[in-house]
């Protein structure tokens, strides 16, 4: 696992560096990072983080998930006060079931991903689990093609995480399997949708190629550790990847303020 995987936060640059400030909007608590914690290393490493926590039906078993509006107001009760963004990582395409408007409007903005797909029995399939075989390459890009975009349809997010990653042992081939054609509708769907495009320092995802299509779409792009079991890692390639496209402020994902949520802008 490279080391960009595993190491914490590094010292990052002075926001004007970038000439705008820095802002990681994809960071978990655990029991090895509290709250206390982020906003320590926030303050250290010159990077506001957005704290999300995991969202949807009891269905998805996770350490910590909120699955009802009284459970995400008490976690966003919790992060009332320190200088940080309130977020959720959506699970499957069914989370919004589970909560009110009300309790949606409580936070900043929702992120998922298209890393849980369904089989072709209709099983929920976590992809980045040991032992998940993805079978015939072609096949398997076929399918997960469509998936980004009825994720990314069926659901109102603020931001795309993880774009084009892909399970093992097909990661080893992104470059063939990422053709422009399959990017494409990806990339079509961000832009019908609103969505921003997270530029995610713990997979190095996505490539230049897909980044650059997303500009030129005039995508909004935002910055992601993807945290999981220890501190906030770094985001170095974040950041060189925004001085790659000569990213500014402009070109950056802000939440939307009340009826510019996706929740409520968008008529799903």
């Amino acid at each position: 696992m490279p080391l960009s995987h595993r190491a914490a936060a590094k010292i990052q640059p002075e926001p004007d560096a970038l000439g705008f400030p820095i802002i990681d909007f994809h960071v978990h608590l655990n029991p090895t990072f509290s709250l206390a914690d982020a906003v320590g290393l926030s303050k250290k490493t010159n990077v506001k983080f957005g704290i999300a926590e995991h969202a949807g039906t009891k269905e998805n078993q996770y350490p910590s998930i909120a699955t009802n509006d009284e459970e995400l107001l008490r976690w966003v009760e919790k992060l009332c006060g320190p200088p940080v963004y309130k977020g959720i990582q959506a699970e499957w395409i069914d989370w919004r079931s589970c909560f009110s408007k009300h309790a949606l409007g409580a936070i900043d903005y929702v992120l998922s991903d298209a890393m849980t797909m369904p089989t072709r029995d209709g099983r929920r399939a976590k992809m980045w689990l040991r032992g998940f075989d993805p079978g015939d390459a072609r096949e398997f890009m076929d399918r997960y093609v469509p998936w980004n975009v009825k994720v990314l349809e069926k659901e109102p997010l603020d931001i795309l995480a993880h774009p084009t990653w892909l399970p093992p042992p097909l990661d080893q081939r992104a470059a063939e399997l990422w053709t422009e054609e399959r990017m494409k509708p990806i990339i079509r769907a961000l832009q019908r949708t609103g969505t921003a495009v997270e530029i995610d320092s713990a997979f190095q995802l996505p490539g230049l190629e897909f980044l650059r299509m997303a500009k030129d779409a005039h995508l909004k792009f935002s910055f992601g550790s993807n945290s999981g079991s220890g501190p906030a890692r770094g985001i170095d390639f974040c950041i060189d990847r925004a001085k790659a496209l000569g990213l500014t402020a402009a070109d950056m994902f802000v939440p939307a303020q009340g009826n510019r949520k996706p929740f409520l802008r968008r008529k799903l």
